[in-house]
């Protein structure tokens, strides 16, 4: 008794709750799956021989992995060079780009990839622009093809890219920049050396997760895609749906888990931005393996040795240049981008307040119908409503969990501080679909498939992971000899909690809770696994009538989606606000 009663006085128990949830709603549940692909006890490969052996589902799985490597190729393309403009930008105009950036990708993945269709369809806002200007005499196949879910899923996935890139790449030190070109190197050589190694580690935690993510696509191929490009989340979709072969489907998943877990080992998540490492050169490997090529480059070299330093004095005492076009061309291309991350949403807004009977582009005058027919349709309002509800106690419940399990982490060593939350991070980092199939078998399990609860359960599992990486954030920038203060004044720990902690962490609570319920509010492929027949939340709604029929209720809808994050980042400023005139207000007076 002695020996619980100081395990509970632990920090590491703290994570407990949290670990609790994700065992017996996902971890327990995906273990007997994978024992179920291997036909345990009988311990077979039958599942995974008959996967492999039907052509089908070999092209599907080199399908899936084709267009999630190129959608992650153009998210880096485009992502690096954007992310460097926007570091290199002034801090007012970098705050900017950044929320400019963070809007989309708070906004739901459903309302993106319906704005692609209304600009992409066959009487989208492109095809009717070329039509009314006689360009074209019928409508161009822009959609259900391949490009255009290229086209869907970069939108979408581009955020993921800029975002790790741009806090790796504000953590390297701008002086070894000037170092290097004081030396003599180039601008490109400047970079190529010294900047691009040290931003390596924003290279790889933003292509991993955008690859892993891209391997659970199920919307947007399924909505903005042909028959030839179904990716393999669709097929077990569909096998959980119809026949449900548990058998087929943990095989179908673990196929499918199995490429992200190589890829995640082989090259490691790492989000740390530190850039502090001594960097090897991008080609050091490549001249080992080809040594002939090692001498010609430093004989070449030598040759040009007294031509460089020449050059180089030659240079040094000379005014710089007075060109512009760098400037000019980052900063077309940095509006491009802009353009392409936020024009989409913004076209649903103003056609939501059109006043014809269709979707029409610009209105042909102002309108509120679509917002009247979305209020006055019960079937709407209630799955709102139902959304809402379920969003409400995720919120609450993860925020709980989360917070309790960042705050012990916190307290932990660090080598278990990595294990625990790489644990609790699981369902963010491997394909949706196979954490849906996971999450269904466990809820069945439990006989709470198609209830509520069961989809909040099923929710809380993504949502504790965002509520414990924005509340460790707050908690780094903590410093706990304040609760150590509060102590020595004989307050006890919940007291010092309440009254220290708590108060200063605010901010990232109220952030986490912010994403734990639009993650919720958002979720559609885990919710229509377990969701059952009866229940119906907005995603799954909106997709019906995607698929269905292009009613423009579902702009007016998309438009209320596009407003939610936009608030919630204002209660964000608001509670950071507060929070700094709270700590500028504690802080002493200065002695005069």
């Amino acid at each position: 008794m002695k020996t619980l009663r100081e395990f509970g006085r632990m920090p590491i128990a703290l994570t407990g709750p949290a670990l609790a949830v994700l065992l017996v709603v996902f971890g327990i549940p995906i273990a007997q799956l994978f024992l179920t692909s291997f036909n345990a006890p009988a311990f077979s490969t039958a599942n995974y021989k008959a996967f492999f052996g039907q052509p089908a589902n070999v092209r599907v799985l080199f399908q899936t992995i084709e267009i999630s490597v190129v959608a992650t190729a153009i998210c880096l393309l485009i992502g690096y060079p954007t992310a460097y403009l926007i570091v290199a930008a002034s801090k007012r105009l970098r705050m900017a780009l950044i929320l400019f950036v963070i809007i989309p990708y708070l906004t739901s993945g459903l309302v993106r990839t319906y704005a692609w269709i209304v600009i992409l369809g066959d009487r989208g806002l492109i095809n009717n622009l070329l039509l009314d200007h006689g360009l074209i005499s019928s409508p161009l196949l822009l959609i259900y093809n391949r490009m255009a879910v290229y086209i869907g899923m970069v939108h979408i996935m581009l955020p993921m890219m800029i975002l790790p890139l741009v806090s790796v790449m504000m953590g390297i030190d701008k002086s070894l920049m000037a170092a290097a070109r004081s030396m003599g190197a180039r601008p490109f050589t400047a970079f190529w050396r010294v900047f691009f190694p040290l931003s390596m580690p924003g290279v790889r935690s933003g292509s991993l997760l955008v690859f892993v993510i891209c391997l659970g696509f199920y919307v947007t191929p399924a909505a903005l895609g042909g028959l030839g490009d179904a990716m393999l989340s669709t097929f077990i979709a569909a096998e959980v749906r119809s026949s449900f072969d548990i058998g087929r489907v943990a095989a179908s998943a673990f196929v499918l888990l199995a490429i992200a877990i190589v890829m995640l080992s082989m090259l490691g998540l790492d989000l740390s931005g530190t850039s502090g490492r001594t960097a090897q050169p991008p080609l050091k490997a490549w001249y080992r393996l080809s040594p002939s090529f090692g001498v010609m480059k430093r004989y070449v070299g030598e040759c040009f040795i007294s031509y460089r330093a020449k050059r180089w004095i030659a240079q040094l005492y000379r005014a710089g240049g007075d060109s512009r076009w760098p400037q000019l061309v980052g900063i077309m291309f940095l509006a491009l981008v802009m353009f392409y991350l936020l024009f989409p949403e913004l076209l649903v807004v103003i056609m939501s307040f059109s006043a014809g009977k269709y979707l029409e582009f610009p209105p042909s005058g102002f309108s509120l119908q679509w917002y009247g027919s979305f209020f006055g349709d019960p079937s709407w309002y209630a799955a709102a409503w139902t959304s809402i509800q379920i969003g409400i106690v995720v919120a609450i419940v993860s925020t709980v969990i989360g917070t309790l399990a960042a705050y012990g982490l916190s307290r932990t060593l660090p080598r278990l501080r990595g294990f625990l939350a790489m644990v609790i991070l699981t369902p963010n980092t491997i394909p949706v679909i196979v954490v849906g199939v996971a999450t269904y078998l466990g809820l069945v399990k439990l006989g709470l498939l198609g209830s509520i609860t069961g989809i909040v359960l099923a929710h809380t599992i993504g949502a504790i992971g965002y509520v414990v990486v924005i509340v460790s954030a707050s908690l780094a920038n903590f410093d706990p000899q304040l609760e150590q203060a509060a102590m020595s004044m004989r307050a006890g720990p919940l007291q010092t909690f309440m009254k220290v902690t708590l108060p200063l962490i605010r901010p990232g609570i109220i952030g986490g809770a912010g994403f734990a319920f639009l993650h919720s509010f958002d979720e559609f492929v885990i919710t229509s696994l377990v969701g059952g027949i009866s229940m119906r939340t907005l995603p799954l709604k909106m997709w019906e009538d995607i698929r269905h029929q292009i009613d423009p209720t579902i702009s007016a809808v998309a438009t209320l989606l596009i407003l939610l994050p936009l608030f919630m980042l204002m209660i964000l400023f608001v509670a950071g606000w507060r929070s700094t005139l709270g700590l500028q207000r504690a802080r002493p007076a200065p002695a005069t």
